[in-house]
């Protein structure tokens, strides 16, 4: 009986395993990023796979049943925890990847389905060992001036997830991590105010990872910087979401269900010694505060957004990201434009929109902290000042930049890094942003 079995399944499964001889490893990309390294591998179609780790040397092993490989530009060069990549094929059809390490790493591997800009992914995230600390949320430090109000600033996407793509090819993950960069710097100038850059460079960070990074880094506010994509080419302008009040009650219920094993502090206030009707109600009161925030904050941000684009929606928008779903700490998440429009695609892309982007979300966060300062910060001992818009100057015939700094009464340099401006070159029908001194 057992023989019949075995002959009867052997049969079965032929065709699939005659389709998966055509398996083929036809793309191989490293990421590397400060706290984890991604391995994907490009198929031709999904396979069965096992991974492991070996020592002596260290090294993950990565086996592939009846596929080839295939790869016109070769194994990518060693990055992150990964010295170098070899591979071999091995009896019956299979292929194994070999990762060499440069110390041991724990290996957590997935299927990816096709999407717009890939096919099937092997994807393997090789993380540090001893890596996940538990987050707490300790009181600042507070220093005779007050302490730094601190500002989570998140690039959407990166590393193996492009985001949205132009109809040029501009990708939505390299035009945020510019916006973020110019804004992170902003924050940095502001006194009083300290920038958190949840990625700061092309590579992978998940969801659930860059709030904890936020809370880790014990940011007051986050930030999430995104363009938006739409299959009509004419859909234009900006939106600012906070989290929708669904989202907010499904992360309450996870948090409460997990009390008993958390490890993290809510607003410095530990959940793992509560009854779950005591954690609900403190739960449900920090969430209250984190979205009314996060509505305040969000339409100080729209305000200011407004005067250097065009807005899609004048109020703030909900809706449940799960990159927003911090119960005790304000968060946005920003669509600066559609990238799908090919004029905003370009407005995304040059320099000076990004960094008029970049200063009117700083002067939205500006605005309100000027009056939800926390308590013993240096913004609540010194507010900043109202903000004021900047002028937007038209270059008419015979105009030079100097005579423009000049009748502003700013310096040359001040107009040229306003606006990214490399010379003094300038053409008629330019428009300069002239900074609020």
């Amino acid at each position: 009986m057992r023989v019949a079995i075995a002959v009867t399944l052997s049969s079965a499964l032929g065709l699939a395993v005659f389709e998966a001889r055509a398996g083929v490893v036809e793309g191989f990309r490293l990421w590397a990023g400060p706290d984890a390294t991604r391995v994907v591998l490009d198929l031709s179609s999904p396979t069965t796979h096992k991974v492991y780790s070996l020592s002596g040397p260290d090294r993950i092993v990565i086996d592939l049943e009846h596929t080839a490989v295939d790869l016109p530009d070769g194994l990518p060069a060693g990055s992150g925890s990964v010295a170098g990549v070899r591979t071999g094929a091995q009896s019956g059809g299979d292929l194994r990847v070999v990762l060499d390490l440069n110390a041991a790493v724990k290996p957590k591997s997935f299927l990816l389905e096709p999407n717009d800009t890939y096919g099937h992914r092997l994807v393997v995230d090789l993380l540090p060992l001893g890596t996940e600390p538990a987050i707490k949320r300790a009181m600042r430090p507070v220093s005779d001036s007050g302490r730094a109000v601190r500002i989570a600033i998140d690039a959407g996407h990166g590393g193996d997830d492009p985001g949205a793509t132009g109809p040029s090819g501009v990708r939505e993950k390299d035009v945020v991590l510019q916006v973020a960069r110019r804004l992170a710097d902003l924050v940095h100038r502001q006194a009083g105010m300290a920038p958190v850059l949840i990625r700061d460079g092309d590579y992978f960070v998940s969801l659930r990872g860059r709030r904890e990074a936020a809370r880790d880094a014990q940011a007051d506010l986050f930030v999430s910087i995104h363009a938006d994509a739409f299959r009509n080419g004419r859909a234009r302008g900006a939106t600012v979401y906070m989290l929708s009040e669904k989202g907010a009650t499904d992360e309450a219920a996870q948090w409460v269900a997990d009390r008993e094993n958390a490890s993290d502090l809510l607003g410095g206030v530990s959940l793992s010694d509560k009854d779950q009707l005591l954690a609900k109600v403190l739960l449900d009161l920090s969430q209250s505060a984190a979205i009314s925030a996060s509505s305040t904050a969000g339409t100080r941000v729209i305000e200011q957004l407004g005067r250097v684009t065009r807005m899609r929606k004048t109020a703030v928008q909900q809706a449940p990201f799960l990159v927003l779903k911090s119960p005790d700490m304000p968060s946005i998440l920003i669509e600066l434009a559609y990238i799908s429009n090919p004029n905003e695609e370009r407005a995304l892309n040059d320099a000076g929109q990004q960094q008029q982007f970049a200063q009117a979300i700083n002067a939205g966060l500006l605005e309100y902290y000027r009056a939800n300062a926390p308590s013993g910060s240096y913004l609540a001992a010194n507010p900043p000042p109202i903000a004021r818009p900047p002028i937007r100057h038209t270059i008419e015939r015979g105009e030079t930049l100097s005579e423009i700094a000049e009748r502003y009464r700013i310096s040359v340099a001040t107009l040229r890094r306003s606006n990214e401006l490399r010379g003094d070159t300038i053409r008629i029908g330019q428009i300069l942003t002239i900074p609020s001194s």
